[in-house]
């Protein structure tokens, strides 16, 4: 069974403007995280990899985007707005053994445009992390994160994703990081929009 993406309120005063963002606000979205912890959102999505032969986007691509943007905005992607969710670009964390990537990925991020003009290349960036609190009983989230999680509250039944503004690291270069990924994969694939 599916666990639920939960996306907590932001904890600053006031709160960041991107969390929580407004629903008519251009905004290019990154969630990433640990597989096993994307797994419990879409358990019956592939993730069988090639290196040598990568697909764009995988099959849990556009549910990942998907299940963000409902976390987000309160509802489904609208089919009839234009640009409303854009699948931009993908990371994928690949499996290393003695220096050598292997055809196995154990971390996954998704990039997504929503209401983004097509010809914009710096639009303004949300980045959300994806914490892993099922192996490790929450240490790295109370490591990384600006307010205390209680993994009883999420084990087995939600996974919890924190944008950048709730984290300890600050994420200054986020907004380039992310906007050249989008750029890279364009002038790879020759276009602005997959999905």
């Amino acid at each position: 069974m599916a666990h639920e993406l939960y996306i907590p309120p932001c904890i600053g005063t006031p709160a960041q403007p991107f969390h929580s963002p407004p629903l008519n606000r251009p905004l290019r979205i990154r969630i990433e995280g640990p597989l096993t912890a994307i797994q419990r959102l879409i358990p019956n999505a592939s993730w069988d990899v090639n290196i040598s032969t990568q697909t764009f986007p995988m099959p849990g691509t556009k549910p990942l985007a998907e299940l963000t943007y409902r976390a987000l905005y309160g509802a489904d992607p609208r089919s009839g707005v234009p640009r409303d969710m854009v699948i931009r670009d993908h990371f994928l964390g690949w499996v290393v053994k003695e220096k050598i990537p292997l055809n196995k990925i154990d971390y996954y991020g998704v990039t997504f445009d929503h209401l983004v003009p097509a010809d914009d290349p710096d639009p303004d960036v949300l980045q959300i992390n994806i914490c892993e609190l099922d192996y490790d009983g929450g240490e790295r989230a109370d490591g990384t994160l600006l307010f205390p999680v209680n993994p009883a509250d999420y084990t087995g039944k939600k996974v919890l994703a924190v944008p950048r503004c709730c984290q300890k690291r600050k994420g200054t270069t986020d907004r380039g990081r992310v906007n050249d990924g989008v750029m890279d994969r364009d002038r790879r694939m020759g276009s602005t929009s997959t999905v």
